[in-house]
């Protein structure tokens, strides 16, 4: 099964830089998508990716042209679950899961704090509830990816400037513990897990040139839970890819 995760800051406008032929020629299995910005019927394109053989599950915010995240699958997905039950994310379309024969993947949209202190206090606050909910989910899916745009670099080797962000969201000391301790939990950072080195990034500021510099941040993971250890082919995060300020992460899997 070959996963991709990507935030596409606006599907429609991903849409009009070919994100339809770039999605043709890498042919995910499964595709994760957040921010999506849009409902359904905005999105005439729809008609391709039937003919491409997605079936596609939406999950938009309630407030339009904001956040959202759907699944897109070549595999008739056996459940697909909407939301996690907690009204103040679920308004925001922040998780939307589909549940396959042997595995179960959720297209995840952490919050961003960067817009000052009530966002960033959400932000915790949907941290505590994710780990949560997460680890209930595993009793009955031990079998579980969890991607998305996690909104945190969780080490220095993930950010180009680590000593200038040592304030800023998403690189914050509690939220890179948060991190630790959600994987230490019983997830695998699939990419870091068969990548070790440094300049690997998923998002790139749009000022200064930043993305041509690669001077990024690494904050959207393909996360595994420990039983699908043994079943990690290949993770790499895929730059060339240019339909947002963000790019395509892919995990494969047995």
């Amino acid at each position: 099964m070959k996963i991709v995760t990507y935030n596409v800051n606006g599907l429609r406008a991903a849409l009009k830089k070919d994100w339809l032929g770039w999605l043709e020629s890498v042919n995910p299995d499964v595709v994760c998508l957040q921010e999506i910005k849009a409902t359904p019927d905005q999105v005439p394109e729809i008609l391709f990716l039937e003919q491409m053989g997605y079936e596609h599950y939406w999950y938009p915010a309630q407030k339009k042209g904001y956040s959202g995240t759907a699944i897109l699958t070549k595999i008739t997905p056996k459940h697909v679950e909407y939301g996690c039950g907690h009204e103040d994310y679920d308004f925001e379309g922040r998780i939307i899961r589909a549940d396959f024969d042997d595995v179960s993947v959720m297209s995840t949209y952490f919050p961003s704090g960067t817009t000052g202190d009530i966002r960033q206090d959400f932000k915790y606050r949907f941290l505590d509830d994710f780990h949560q909910y997460a680890h209930k989910l595993l009793e009955e899916h031990p079998s579980l990816v969890i991607s998305g745009d996690y909104n945190i670099c969780h080490r220095a080797i993930d950010i180009h400037n680590p000593k200038s962000n040592a304030n800023t969201s998403g690189f914050l000391p509690a939220e890179r513990e948060w991190m630790e301790n959600f994987i230490n939990s019983g997830f695998i950072d699939t990419f870091r897990s068969l990548n070790p080195d440094p300049h690997h990034y998923t998002w790139w500021s749009y000022r200064a040139g930043s993305r041509a510099k690669n001077l990024g941040w690494r904050i959207d993971y393909n996360m595994a839970s420990q039983a699908l250890k043994d079943r990690i082919v290949a993770a790499k995060i895929i730059p060339e890819a240019v339909h947002s300020d963000h790019c395509p992460v892919l995990l494969e899997l047995l």
